[in-house]
């Protein structure tokens, strides 16, 4: 409906962003809110979720005084939320302690008890146990938390609990909930062999529905406030991977992008559930039915270059993306070659103890040749992310280029040669999360067919894979391999930062 709007909220972990579109997808509003992260001890990474409601709202509020006719017109509103924060509520609807978020690491000792203790957890959820995820969260709330595991009502995701504010429903989709190790993501079903292993029954955890689905409608007090309609549906929403999806069109067999966000990820969409933990292939259930993810992650990517800037003194990533293209014009030969792994390794080889590594420095070496390693590490890691999907069977020929990093246009070569794939970049402005947001209110107020509404944006340009580059980088990148694999038995010395 043209004249129907509606609004998509996007909850990352460094902001909020609201944005207000037609049922043409013009966006009439844009507004954002930052969030605050603290840590209150290393490897721990923790956000108030009342804050998120209050950032919302002030999002929200920006949006409608920007556009008042547009945001009368409110038709539907959809939700993408970061991944695998954790969220508590007792039997009062009552918040029991902060947001444990997806980068939080406190629960690593509790991921080995969990696979010892419920030996078939790879096969029952399609995934490693990871510390962001929620069942190993809730084992350590177990054991250091007592009180407050004890008080567990309602487990929720970041997202979940929005649309909680928004509806008074409890409810999770599909791809939040592949995320909490207590999830069959085969059967899209809770899994309750693992939700009794960590200690609940499975009616803590919301309920299930899909991620276009509708989750209930906007409470009355909140439609009155913001002078809309009173039925204005609330979507289940979607775990911010799966909205990237949507708002790309990524809907079909084989359709892929890359985020070249703080961390990396690589993320195709397969008709069909494809674990692969062997390969620390994250295998999720997309926000469409009858639709999977596989995904690749490399933890510190564009974070990794706002950590070289830091170091080396530079004003901001662009003089690092500068310096790293004026090194590969010079010599690539002569740059060292980056182990990425500043926040351990993720896809293929899930190593915790990883840790970065500058390797063949010289007395020649520049501050530029640092520079283009790092991003050539990163590239590497990303291409052997997506190697670790294509073994499984999977077959995709190019991808969408999403995140900061790409702004780089040099970047994106060096990505598209290492991993052998044309990359389409779409408009800067162009937000994927929030755009999917949008889709999945359009859908949960039955405007249409998934199929019909999740076209892809417009492409902006194809970086193909340099041909002048690619035995260069073929024989660096064999190098970047062995040398995980011969420091693999050093970094098993090392513990992990907690």
């Amino acid at each position: 409906m043209i004249d129907a709007t509606y609004l998509g909220i996007d909850l990352g972990i460094g902001r909020v962003r609201a944005v207000l579109c037609d049922g043409a997808e013009r966006t009439l509003a844009d507004a954002s809110v930052r969030l605050a992260c603290s840590a209150p001890q290393p490897g721990w990474r923790e956000q108030s979720p009342e804050e998120w409601w209050h950032a919302t709202l002030e999002a929200v509020a920006r949006v409608r005084a920007d556009a008042p006719a547009g945001f009368a017109r409110l038709s539907g509103i959809g939700v993408a939320g970061q991944t695998q924060g954790m969220t508590l509520l007792d039997k009062h609807d009552r918040l029991l302690r902060p947001a444990m978020l997806g980068t939080d690491a406190r629960a690593r000792a509790e991921c080995v008890e969990l696979e010892a203790m419920v030996t078939e957890a790879r096969p029952l959820t399609g995934n490693l146990a990871l510390p962001g995820c929620s069942a190993p969260k809730l084992l350590w709330l177990q054991k250091y938390e007592r009180s407050v595991f004890d008080n567990i009502a309602k487990v929720l995701m970041p997202k979940d609990f929005i649309v909680f504010r928004l509806t008074g429903e409890f409810v999770t989709d599909m791809s939040d909930a592949s995320a909490t190790l207590c999830f069959d993501v085969a059967r899209r079903a809770w899994s309750a062999r693992m939700i009794h292993a960590v200690g609940l029954t499975p009616d803590r955890f919301p309920r299930l529905a899909e991620g276009c689905a509708q989750a209930g409608e906007l409470r009355a007090p909140l439609a009155e406030a913001w002078g809309v309609k009173a039925r204005v549906p609330v979507a289940a929403g979607a775990a911010r991977p799966a909205a990237a999806a949507l708002g790309l069109g990524a809907v079909g067999e084989g359709a892929a992008y890359v985020s070249l966000g703080p961390s990396g990820l690589s993320c195709v969409t397969v008709r069909g559930a494809r674990p692969c933990p062997e390969r620390a292939v994250r295998n999720f259930a997309h926000g469409l039915p009858g639709l999977w993810h596989q995904l690749g992650v490399t933890p510190a990517c564009a974070a990794g270059v706002e950590w070289w800037a830091n170091i080396a003194g530079l004003p901001g990533r662009g003089v690092v993306h500068a310096q790293a293209e004026a090194a590969a014009r010079e010599a690539m030969d002569d740059a060292p070659v980056f182990l990425p792994y500043l926040d351990g390794a993720g896809t293929p080889h899930d190593d915790a103890r990883a840790a970065g590594v500058f390797f063949g420095l010289t007395a020649r070496t520049t501050p530029a040749a640092f520079a283009y390693a790092l991003l050539e590490g990163v590239a590497f890691s990303i291409a052997d992310g997506l190697a670790a999907i294509r073994a499984t069977g999977t077959r995709f020929g190019r991808a969408s280029l999403i995140g900061e990093g790409g702004e780089s246009r040099f970047w994106c070569e060096l990505l598209a040669t290492a991993s052998g794939l044309p990359l389409d970049r779409h408009a800067p402005e162009f937000a994927a999360a929030g755009a999917g947001a949008v889709r999945l209110a359009r859908l949960a107020a039955g405007e249409g067919e998934a199929d019909a509404l999740c076209a892809a944006p417009p492409v902006v340009e194809t970086v193909l894979p340099r041909d002048d580059w690619r035995e260069d980088l073929d024989i660096r990148h064999a190098r970047f391999r062995r040398l995980y694999r011969a420091l693999k038995a050093e970094f098993a010395f090392r513990e992990p930062e907690p």
